[in-house]
């Protein structure tokens, strides 16, 4: 299995997303610059990523303009076809922006940017400690939306406690329904705001993100 990384003018987070990926690991990494168009070394099972930053300065809204990139076209065919796309933070923001993904990320509540350890979870029991870095992170859709993504089990992620409470006070943007990740109803396109790439390295004494990123690896379709 192969990662592709697209670089935007504006993303700061693709070399952590590379290093994590090749050095914390193991897997084969190659960068994408944005105004290219070539995946044809990329299989179905293989998997494009969209890293967090701020992608041509969030003018617009944020991922508005990298949505309508020479290499997002590529990559919007290459999903539709079946093949794996995750976008974290800022990639969330231009997967939402390109419809692969439904709903939008607005503006955190408290009108503030928010950089800290938040605690996530996608089971019963199973908890993640994961870093979020963004201004603009509250996931909202309808509620017609909101429904759908909960009866086909699309959210992948809710924001909670260290105990795995489900709560407003442990939503850290305001979010709707406490959402922190979803994917598309066929399970190939993903999306989270918090950032497990930062969250790999014993060296930053929390390796939480090598679960989420492994479990990339381990089927034809994400298997959260």
């Amino acid at each position: 299995m192969k990662f592709g990384v697209v670089v935007f003018p504006g993303s700061n987070c693709d070399r952590d997303m590379h290093d994590a990926l090749s050095n914390n690991l193991g897997q084969e990494v190659i960068m994408l610059w944005h105004k290219d168009k070539d995946l044809s070394m990329f299989r179905a099972d293989d998997c494009i990523i969209l890293p967090g930053g701020f992608s041509y300065g969030d003018y617009l809204r944020c991922g508005a303009i990298a949505r309508f990139s020479p290499m997002m076209q590529s990559v919007i065919e290459f999903a539709n076809e079946g093949g794996k796309v995750f976008g974290v933070c800022n990639g969330f923001q231009i997967l939402c922006e390109s419809h692969l993904l439904p709903g939008a990320l607005l503006r955190n509540i408290q009108q503030q940017f928010v950089c800290k350890n938040v605690f996530i979870t996608n089971e019963p029991g199973k908890i993640y400690k994961i870093p979020v870095a963004h201004g603009e992170g509250r996931y909202y859709a309808d509620e017609k939306t909101l429904d759908e993504l909960q009866e086909n089990d699309q959210i992948i992620f809710y924001y909670c406690d260290e105990n795995g409470n489900i709560t407003e006070e442990a939503n850290p943007n305001g979010a709707i329904r406490n959402i922190a990740g979803i994917c598309n109803v066929s399970r190939n396109v993903f999306g989270m705001m918090p950032h497990p790439e930062r969250a790999c390295s014993p060296v930053l004494g929390n390796t939480d993100g090598q679960e989420i990123l492994k479990n990339l690896f381990m089927a034809e379709q994400l298997v959260y």
